[in-house]
């Protein structure tokens, strides 16, 4: 990702009042690791509502606020954050 895109990032995580520092890396971080886990499972933990959730991040909140990021972010800048989630997004479908 361009320094330009991770610059706006960082101004956006200190600049709105729904994120915090590091907001957006965690949600990428989440989201990337929960479409790698096997289907079943993944088919489970969205029939059942996993109770780990709670402690360690909902990983569809995550995707649902790296969409509101992408929003708010330059077009440019947000291709590129888009490039990286729609990478993601192809394993989960």
């Amino acid at each position: 990702m361009s320094s330009s895109a991770l610059s706006e990032i960082t101004r956006l995580e200190r600049t709105r009042n729904y994120l915090r520092p590091g907001d957006v890396s965690a949600a990428v971080r989440l989201w990337k690791d929960y479409v790698h886990h096997p289907e079943r499972r993944l088919w489970d933990d969205y029939e059942s509502d996993n109770v780990h959730w709670y402690c360690c991040g909902n990983p569809f909140e995550a995707r649902a606020l790296l969409d509101r990021v992408m929003q708010a972010m330059a077009p440019r800048n947000a291709r590129e954050l888009r490039q990286i989630v729609n990478r993601f997004d192809a394993v989960w479908n």
